[in-house]
């Protein structure tokens, strides 16, 4: 059983982070922490009350480790990437990793936030000039979604111009295909391997 219990986990970070633990350590640890507290979720063995005092957690650990991703960063710009989960889902963990990440590798990341309808990539996409754009859904209904995004941007004329990459947990080369995107993140530090590669 994982407890759910803020302070003890922060001081932990907070110790960690004086003593020079690696940030991206530290990140993977509690990306696989909210894994397993999602998986028993819906094994029904946790309440939503505590998923949702996990992910808050979460979120203030992140607090703690990004200023020393970002330290660590080169400074240099590489380019704008918008992001954000598709309309029909609402998770946000991975979605909001992989903008960390992408801020601290030196990409101006428009994150839209969950829930996002096709059209709004689209309009920020055109808005920003961005040309790489990040689509993210944990629930396989909201793939549907996806490939409407990319089908909106087919047809406003950006499809030439955008790289599209996908990720969430159940995302693979089927729903590439299926979406029509270029590519999928299996974890955050591939997503952004994927941006760099379409700097190249």
């Amino acid at each position: 059983m994982i407890a759910v219990e803020e302070e003890p986990t922060l001081d932990e970070v907070r110790r960690l982070l004086s003593e020079g633990a690696e940030p991206l350590d530290l990140v993977e640890a509690l990306r696989e922490a909210m894994s397993a507290i999602g998986e028993r979720f819906e094994k029904k063995e946790y309440f939503l009350s505590e998923l949702i005092m996990s992910a808050e957690v979460f979120n203030q650990a992140m607090e703690l480790i990004v200023p020393r991703l970002e330290a660590g960063g080169t400074g240099e710009k590489k380019g704008k990437v918008v992001i954000g989960t598709v309309q029909g889902d609402i998770h946000y963990i991975g979605k909001n990793i992989v903008v960390s990440l992408l801020r601290c590798e030196g990409y101006d990341v428009y994150d839209l936030g969950e829930d996002v309808k096709p059209e709004a990539f689209v309009q920020k996409l055109e808005e920003t000039g961005a040309r790489i754009l990040g689509l993210s859904a944990l629930l396989t209904v909201a793939f549907e979604s996806m490939k409407e995004t990319i089908d909106r941007v087919e047809e406003a004329g950006l499809r030439e111009q955008v790289k599209i990459m996908i990720g969430g947990a159940p995302v693979d080369e089927a729903v590439v295909d299926y979406c029509g995107a270029d590519a999928y993140g299996k974890d955050a530090t591939e997503a952004v391997r994927l941006a760099n590669s379409y700097q190249q």
